[in-house]
């Protein structure tokens, strides 16, 4: 049987996907400057030179990371099989998605030297690579940009004026959350907007602006964004704004700050909704399909690489490689968001889990085992970002914004990017410190992305509450993270364990405990909490704190 999905054949790419023809690798070239560009550009992005064209390769390169996946397949590649990234031998900063074959993937090591084997798939020939007969080895490839090194990339501010002083968060709302619940994802949205303004102590008519992300109703990821919600409430915004290509989820409420200080709103209601849990069990009834068909716009899906888990597992494992990083340091991720789901009543999962638990659950793809992924649900989280005067009439403790970091530093593609963090973590953390004088020892909550454990990981290193490289060291025996600890982090039970709602729940827990609205679960005299969103996606941060 055929692999499906296949790529979909353009002008751009046809090259690539049809030049196992007569067994040769190619890749786009910049004539100028010598470069291999991938995915294929107009453009060269190191000299910004328009002479293009493919060129003929060796077809060896070096086996830079793999996972073994355990859980997913698709039609013609059964679980489980190896997804790697290989460097090419012209010029390791090209790193392919592929699968290695012909070989035991207990015997895989990076630095393996690799050969292209090509398998045709009806008009396309997938580049596929097994290692060469003569095992050899061979240096990994080097980061563009070293972790330590990505403050060096930061714009200095523009003004002396922070955009961020301008409002405040003053309601927050959430709907029911659930596994499979089986109701509109509008009424979702509605239920935890209609929380939101009345948390705010502000009326419908009073929201002239609506954000969200990402805009669409697709595989359970929205309701529809600003137009369908709008078209419900009958309300006449001023202003408007959603999108996938953000700042993260988050991005909505970066947004609507930005439209209130440039008076363009002054009460913006930012949402955000999920109902994968019933859009899969509606698959499984035949009552939705999926989007797409046999032919996809990715580099990655026709390898079998069709999760974000696969592409950061790849990550993980360069982790685990170069700090010495084990799979007990996202355990004790895993547990510390466990035992603080086991206090809060609205987390999906609750019962206590240890170590051996953790270690022993089904493998989803190496490294990763169940408990390192979030726990697909239903439910939708509303924010209402004010103007900051009106901030002071709110029946609740205004949360103002200190500062964010957005910077995009490194390359935005899943498998050319940082070979060692999650992707777009690294140059939002650096940036983030240069709008404010806070360092990481002010900082009292961390409510950090984790889609999986390792997202989390990544933000406690880049975001300097402990070094790059450190992670092993500093998560050793959780208590560093614990409420009482030195950084308490995901205080509700995070995205493993409360539910996965796309980086907003933790923004609604973020106000919760600044507010000291958390009970059970509550960090002692908390004033100031970061918040990351974004797992893949272009990512951002930001700082709450309580004082004007």
């Amino acid at each position: 049987m055929s692999r499906l999905p296949l790529p979909q054949l353009t002008f751009d790419n046809e090259f690539f996907w049809t030049s196992g023809a007569d067994g040769v690798l190619r890749i786009q070239e910049c004539g100028d400057c010598k470069s291999l560009i991938h995915p294929p550009q107009p453009v060269c992005r190191y000299c910004q030179g328009h002479n293009l064209g493919p060129r003929e390769l060796s077809g060896r390169a070096v086996l830079s990371a793999f996972t073994v996946n355990e859980r997913f397949s698709i039609p013609g590649l059964p679980a489980p099989y190896v997804v790697a990234q290989v460097a090419v031998e012209e010029d390791p900063r090209v790193r392919l998605t592929t699968n290695i074959i012909d070989c035991d993937p207990d015997e895989l090591e990076l630095g393996r030297v690799v050969e292209v084997v090509f398998e045709q798939n009806d008009d396309v020939w997938l580049p596929l690579f097994k290692p060469t007969a003569e095992h050899e080895t061979a240096p990994l490839p080097e980061d563009e940009i070293a972790p330590q090194d990505f403050g060096k990339f930061v714009r200095p501010m523009l003004t002396t004026d922070k955009f961020e002083d301008a409002a405040a968060i003053t309601g927050i709302g959430a709907s029911k959350l659930g596994r499979r619940l089986m109701v509109s994802p509008l009424s979702l949205t509605i239920e935890a907007c209609e929380a939101a303004i009345a948390d705010a102590g502000l009326t419908l008519a009073d929201i002239d602006g609506l954000s969200t992300y990402p805009a669409m109703d697709a595989m359970g990821m929205g309701e529809g964004g600003c137009t369908v919600l709008e078209g419900a409430l009958g309300i006449r915004p001023t202003w408007i704004n959603g999108g996938m290509d953000t700042f993260g989820p988050g991005g909505s409420v970066i947004a609507a700050v930005m439209a209130v200080a440039t008076g363009m709103a002054r009460h913006v209601l930012c949402f955000r909704t999920l109902w994968e849990a019933t859009f899969n069990q509606l698959m499984k009834e035949g009552k939705a399909s999926p989007p797409g068909g046999a032919r996809v716009n990715s580099w990655q899906a026709p390898f079998g690489a069709t999760s974000a888990a696969h592409t950061l597992a790849l990550n993980a494992q360069r982790h685990f490689h170069r700090y010495g990083t084990t799979k007990e340091t996202l355990g004790w991720i895993a547990l510390n968001q466990r035992a603080n789901a086991q206090l809060n009543p609205t987390a999906i999962y609750r019962d206590p889990m240890t170590m051996e638990d953790y270690l022993n659950a089904r493998p989803i793809t190496s490294p990763f085992g169940l408990y390192d992924c979030d726990v697909p649900c239903d439910g939708a989280v509303a924010v209402v970002v004010s103007a900051v005067d009106a901030a002071a009439d709110a029946p609740k403790k205004p949360v103002y914004f200190e500062a964010v970091g957005t910077q995009i530093i490194e390359r935005t593609d899943w498998d050319q990017t940082t070979l060692t963090h999650e992707p777009q973590v690294l140059g939002q953390a650096a940036h983030l410190w240069t709008r404010t004088s806070l360092r990481p020892d002010d900082i009292d909550v961390a409510e950090l992305y984790d889609g999986f454990t390792f997202n989390c990981l990544s933000w406690l290193e880049a975001l300097g509450f402990c070094g790059i490289g450190e992670a092993k060291d500093f998560l050793d025996g959780g208590a560093a993270i614990a409420r009482d600890g030195v950084i308490p982090l995901n205080t509700h039970g995070g995205q493993l364990s409360h539910g996965r709602t796309h980086g907003m729940g933790l923004m609604h827990e973020a106000v919760v405990q600044l507010r000291g609205e958390a009970g059970e679960r509550q960090v002692k005299d908390a004033r100031t909490a970061v918040v990351s969103s974004g797992g893949l996606t272009p990512s951002g941060v930001l700082i709450l704190r309580t004082e004007s």
